[in-house]
Order: C-alpha cells, then sequence, then structure tokens
C-alpha cells in the first residue's frame, strides 16, 4: 500500500493511493500514526480498502507528510563509502548515530527555510525506514523486516557550519532547523519494494547532483535497525534515515544553498519532492 495525508499542515487528512485514486482513510484511522502504522492498523486498513470512498478534490490538496509527527528521528551517518571520502572522513567501521528532532518534519513540495546566519545549507536524498513494531534488543538483522511498517523518501537537510564548525563535537546543531526533514510524498508499507537496491538521486535548479543506489549502503536496512535496537528502543512511527550517497554541497563540487534554489530529490517507488529554499524572514 502506499499511504499519504492531504492539506493544510494540522489538517492533513489520511488517504491510500491506488490506481490514481486518493481514497479516504478516516473512516478506518484517525491518522497516519503509530496506531495506524502499527501490525494491527495496517491490518486494518487492508481490509477496508473496499469499502473506502475516493476523497473529493484531493489533487487540488497540498500533500503533507505521509505520516504524522514521529517520536524520534533517529539517523545513520556516512553509510555510503563515496560520501565518507567526499566528506573527508574514512568508511565507519560501526554505524554513526545522530537525531533530528520531529519538527523538522515537512511536506515533500513545502519550501524550506535557510537558518538566520547560514551560509552551507546543504541537501541530502536519503532513504527513510518507519517503524512498525517496538524494537528493542533484537537477536539477528534477520528479526529486523517484521519491525518495519514501511519507507519513505527523504532530504536530510544540514547546515554544514553549525554541523562541524560550531558543534562541539555533535552534529545535531545542523540538522535539526524547522522543516530540515522533508518527507514524501507517501510512505511505501514494507511488502511494496525491496529496500536493498533503490535508485536514488537528487537535483539543485535542475542540474543533477546525486545518483546512486541503495545497494552501496555500508550497512543495510536490516543491520542498521539490528544494530539500533542493541541501543535503544525503536517505536511505532519513529522513522530511521539510512544515510545519503555523494553528490552533496559538503563536497566542494556544488554551492551551497541559497534563497530561491530549487532542490528535488526521488527514491525509486518512493516518489519525488520538490522545495524550494527561502531565505530566513522573508517567508
Amino acid at each position: 500500500m502506499r499511504l499519504a495525508r492531504l492539506g493544510d499542515p494540522g489538517k492533513e487528512i489520511p488517504v491510500v493511493l491506488d490506481a490514481g485514486r486518493f481514497l479516504d482513510l478516516r473512516p478506518v484511522v484517525a491518522d497516519i500514526d503509530h496506531v495506524a502504522l502499527s501490525t494491527e492498523g495496517l491490518r486494518r486498513i487492508r481490509l477496508s480498502l473496499d469499502s473506502l470512498s475516493e476523497l473529493p478534490g484531493a489533487v487540488n490538496l497540498r500533500v503533507g507528510p505521509p505520516l504524522a509527527r514521529p517520536g524520534a528521528i533517529i539517523c545513520i551517518g556516512m553509510n555510503y563509502a563515496a560520501h565518507a571520502a567526499e566528506s573527508g572522513a574514512p568508511a565507519p567501521e560501526w554505524p554513526i548515530v545522530f537525531l533530528k528532532t520531529p519538527n523538522t518534519v515537512g511536506g515533500p513540495n513545502d519550501s524550506v527555510t535557510i537558518p538566520r546566519g547560514s551560509s552551507k545549507t546543504d541537501w541530502e536524498v536519503e532513504l527513510g525506514v518507519v517503524i512498525g513494531e517496538r524494537a528493542h534488543y533484537l537477536d539477528s538483522p534477520e528479526d529486523a523486516l517484521r519491525h518495519i511498517a514501511g519507507y519513505v523518501a527523504v532530504d536530510d537537510v544540514s547546515e554544514r557550519s553549525f554541523q562541524l564548525e560550531v558543534s562541539g563535537g555533535q552534529w545535531s546543531k545542523g540538522k535539526c532547523a524547522p522543516g530540515f526533514s522533508p518527507l514524501g510524498p507517501w510512505l511505501a508499507t514494507v511488502d511494496e519494494l525491496d529496500p536493498g537496491g533503490l535508485q536514488l538521486r537528487s537535483w539543485v535548479n535542475g542540474e543533477p547532483r546525486q545518483d546512486s543506489s541503495t545497494s552501496d549502503m555500508l550497512f543495510s536496512v536490516d543491520e542498521i535497525i539490528h544494530h539500533l535496537s542493541q541501543y535503544l528502543a525503536l517505536e511505532v512511527g519513529d522513522v530511521v534515515l539510512t544515510g545519503t550517497p555523494e553528490g552533496v554541497a559538503l563536497s566542494g563540487r556544488f554551492p551551497y544553498l541559497g534563497d530561491g534554489d530549487v532542490v528535488e530529490i526521488e527514491i525509486e517507488g518512493l516518489g519525488r519532492q520538490r522545495h524550494e529554499f527561502v531565505a530566513y524572514g522573508r517567508a
């Protein structure tokens, strides 16, 4: 299934995308949240598909993030060897973990505000993994699949001077500005695709930047979920970002983002985003 949310911020309506139709999920679930994304919630949605009606005027509504605000956004850094190299770092022996705050979530086509004082705002196309069952102390990577509800495209927007120059050794200062995690346009449930070989691409003002595959990840989705579960409890509705491939501004090959720049990202099977970057104070 492909799940989405349509409407103004804070008033999004949950829908299922079905052969070009937008089916209204409100008779079944209040939102695409920890209740809907649980094993039982997804089962109820599947059983209801034949009885759902189309949402009138759906094509004219804003596309919101495909899940309600997550409890946590857990991120993996340097998970593609070429990106580690362009960042001037060796490939990590263990997954590098950092956090983003839930209020960084935005819709796939929402504008993104460049933070006040920023000179190094950057883009990062990433595969997001949405948790569907609590994961804590998993026995092996093979156990991970049953704890995943689905997958989503994410732009892990970053401010590199905040992240690296005034960080104090941690990255989250450069990751947590409002709107720095555009999600969507839809969430594909785990049965929809294999996360091991998806093409990821990004563009800035129509010019290609990133073009890679999740097959190039140093740590696979299963390995990441298993590893994280040894140190924290992943809850239903949490989102895990799995890292970005090479081709970002941090490489020195491209300029950082400025007022009016347009970033597009796309992941095979997960749709495409387009968001304009707006200088602080102009929005």
